[in-house]
């Protein structure tokens, strides 16, 4: 029996750091399990991820093809695709009023520090995104990892939240 992907969408302020890093890497994961999406409150008038982002993912073979980022907004519309649970991945977006999503997925706060903060050398603010995704990684892993059973909407509303602490 063929069971449909559960839908991340992974919510950031800007969709050009954290949360593109997050989209990349569980789709790179997913096993067939998960489809992930990033989108953002204030996403970069340029449609582009933060360039150190997609750097480090290429660096570690996961790939950046497609990635922009996105309003929010296009995951509320009409003929969006039905998200199963929504992770914000930065404080200020967890704050935030988000739109009404259809169906009201499961949702969980994984806060990371913004890598894009980070001042320095070249060589220091992409270590900062590389420790940004080995720590979204490692949450990843456990989140494609689950037993089925933890799975359904309740209980994976709890798994996702339970992980922020991990």
């Amino acid at each position: 029996m063929q069971v449909d992907p559960i839908n991340v969408l992974f919510l950031c302020t800007h969709n050009s750091a954290r949360s593109i890093l997050a989209e990349a890497t569980l789709n790179n994961l997913a096993k067939g399990r998960f489809r992930a999406f990033s989108a953002g409150s204030s996403p970069r008038e340029n449609r582009r991820p933060n360039p150190l982002a997609l750097q480090v993912l290429q660096d570690v073979g996961i790939s950046t093809e497609g990635l922009t980022s996105k309003s929010w907004d296009v995951f509320a519309a009409p003929g969006a695709p039905h998200m199963d649970l929504i992770i914000t991945v930065c404080d200020k977006a967890a704050g935030e009023v988000c739109p009404i999503w259809p169906a009201h997925p499961a949702s969980a706060h994984w806060g990371y520090p913004d890598p894009s903060k980070v001042e320095g050398t070249e060589a220091q603010r992409r270590d900062a995104f590389l420790k940004t995704l080995h720590a979204v990684r490692r949450r990843l892993d456990a989140l494609v990892n689950l037993p089925p059973d933890n799975l359904d909407k309740l209980r994976l509303q709890q798994s996702a939240r339970d992980l922020a602490s991990s």
